[in-house]
């Protein structure tokens, strides 16, 4: 069955062209029985898109809190998300920020005199990942040539590569011992705050906390004070709350934080993702498949 697709509100040509590549037809609104939406991302614009003849919505990011807060997600008509499309870019972001903050980058980058050595090594780390969808799974695997033990969390039973798997309701239990912690669960009103003074006090004094998912799952003045206080060693940040980040803001100064402007999904990285999703469930609706990164209402992701 031929596909019946309006991409936009932005009739950006490289989705319209996964839209086709898929085998769907490019039409307008009214006439649509799909939409690839990509516009402000604000709810009441994608709200105003719907219609009785809608029955599946691509959304173009993996996280969708602020569809789900709003209310706009529902069962009927479907929609989905960029789950795990940008898993590999962001997973390679992650390891970047903890090889950085083993070799004391941070630190040697912003130097100006010859100082001290304190780096140590990545390998043999015990490395825990709060989140192990798809950017989770493909940390994993980065991680196998450096022999890092992996505990992860995640509620979607066994995690490939991973030593040990905690359900998300344990999580705190995969924070003592590790070196490194990863943040990289979806952000949820379940999961929002899931960092704070409790759970920093678990961490070891010289772990590193690593946030590639969202901002609001770490409390910023909590993060600072233990940071300030050595609770933890320290944190290296693609994602932070608020953001952008403010200048002035005490994690832009500090001597054992590491911050990046939300920059783990290069732009060509995020249009392969995202076009090689579209293309993939055009053809799954018309073949009358299961579609890929289904959200759920009732979980917001």
């Amino acid at each position: 069955m031929t596909v019946a697709v309006h991409v936009g509100p932005e009739p950006v040509p490289a989705l319209i062209d996964a839209v086709e590549r898929g085998g769907g037809r490019v039409v307008p609104l009214e006439q649509a029985e799909a939409i690839v939406y990509f516009g402000s991302d604000d709810p009441a614009e994608l709200r105003g898109m719907l219609h009785e003849g809608i029955r599946w919505v691509q959304l173009p990011h993996a996280g969708i809190e602020r569809w789900a807060d709003a209310g706009v997600i529902t069962e009927h008509p479907v929609f989905t998300a960029a789950t795990g499309s940008y898993g590999p870019a962001v997973a390679e972001q992650a390891l970047a920020l903890m090889l950085a903050a083993a070799r004391d980058l941070h630190r040697h980058a912003r130097a100006t005199t010859w100082g001290r050595n304190d780096s140590r090594m990545l390998a043999g780390s015990t490395v825990a990942i709060v989140g192990a969808g798809g950017i989770g799974r493909a940390l994993t695997r980065l991680l196998e040539p450096f022999g890092c033990r992996v505990v992860a969390v995640s509620d979607r039973g066994e995690v490939p590569g991973a030593d040990a798997i905690l359900p998300r309701a344990r999580y705190r239990e995969a924070l003592p011992g590790a070196g490194y912690v990863v943040v990289a669960a979806p952000a949820t009103p379940e999961t929002r705050g899931m960092f704070g003074t409790r759970e920093f006090e678990l961490m070891e004094k010289d772990a590193w906390l690593v946030n590639v998912a969202r901002g609001s799952l770490v409390v910023t003045g909590e993060l600072v004070e233990a940071l300030r206080a050595g609770v933890i060693g320290g944190a290296a940040l693609d994602v932070t709350d608020p953001e952008p980040l403010p200048a002035g803001h005490p994690l832009w100064t500090m001597e054992n934080v590491l911050v990046t402007p939300h920059s783990a999904n290069p732009r060509p990285a995020y249009w392969r993702g995202l076009a090689d999703r579209v293309t993939a469930n055009v053809r799954h609706f018309g073949a009358g498949e299961p579609l890929e990164g289904v959200a759920s209402p009732k979980q917001g992701f």
